[in-house]
């Protein structure tokens, strides 16, 4: 619906716009809102480079593209770090920034059993989505992750199916993708939002962001873990349209 104040949604790795759909017909009812597939992700094109400024140069792309004037931008996760590298790299173009579940800082690798889990499906051999369940799950116990991977197959031709993200090369690029990202003193009007059961954003980590970010705020969902909008969409939402209803 184009309506509202630009808001752009940036999911994170492994996901697409897809994941959106919910909870962005219901900013929709406010917002004109642009749910984005991240390159080598969804319906994105596939690349082997996937830094985060080539992330960011993507959505200068399309904000220039689109004619979309100081668009707040909401990024989970990896698309976080990609709102936080395009606000470094263009803060003229931002209204504000939300920012969920994910900090500046560099993290550890922690997706091995992913990548096992996603390589150990042979696109040759699987005949249906249940059967790719059955593979994955060898290596990852939790339902809604299984599902949540397995949105990224689709029928490429009668009986044969495919990633629609670019498997190979997210792989190859993991290390960029966890890498930290470094802003000084940014002006920017920003909502970091955390799950409490999450590890991503620690009470340690609070200092560097206030530091990075003197006009932002951090607030905790309660009772959630990394995946805080699916979770509890009706706090996230609230948290959210809150935030873009403020006046600056």
């Amino acid at each position: 619906m184009e309506k509202g104040k630009p808001l752009l949604i940036l999911h994170g790795l492994f996901g697409s716009s897809d994941n959106w759909g919910t909870l962005g017909k219901e900013f929709s009812k406010n917002n004109s809102v642009y749910l984005i597939d991240l390159r080598n992700h969804g319906r994105s094109p596939h690349s082997n480079e996937m830094t985060y400024s080539d992330m960011a140069n993507d959505l200068l792309e399309l904000i220039k593209d689109e004619k979309i004037i100081s668009p707040t931008i909401l990024g989970h996760s990896m698309g976080g770090k990609v709102a936080l590298m395009f606000a470094k790299n263009y803060p003229e173009y931002v209204y504000k920034l939300i920012i969920a579940d994910i900090g500046l800082k560099s993290y550890p690798m922690h997706h091995e059993e992913i990548l096992k889990g996603l390589n150990s499906i042979d696109l040759e051999k699987t005949i249906s989505r249940s059967h790719a369940q059955e593979v994955i799950k060898k290596h990852i116990s939790n339902l809604g992750i299984q599902q949540f991977l397995l949105k990224n197959l689709y029928w490429i031709e009668k009986g044969k199916l495919a990633w629609r993200m670019n498997l190979k090369q997210i792989e190859i690029n993991i290390e960029e993708i966890l890498k930290e990202i470094n802003i000084e003193n940014s002006n920017l009007k920003t909502l970091f939002l955390r799950g409490e059961l999450s590890n991503y954003i620690l009470e340690e980590d609070f200092q560097d962001i206030k530091a990075a970010f003197p006009n932002g705020e951090i607030k905790t969902i309660k009772n959630v873990g990394h995946w805080l909008h699916a979770e509890n969409p009706n706090e996230f939402y609230k948290l959210v349209d809150e935030f873009i209803s403020e006046e600056i």
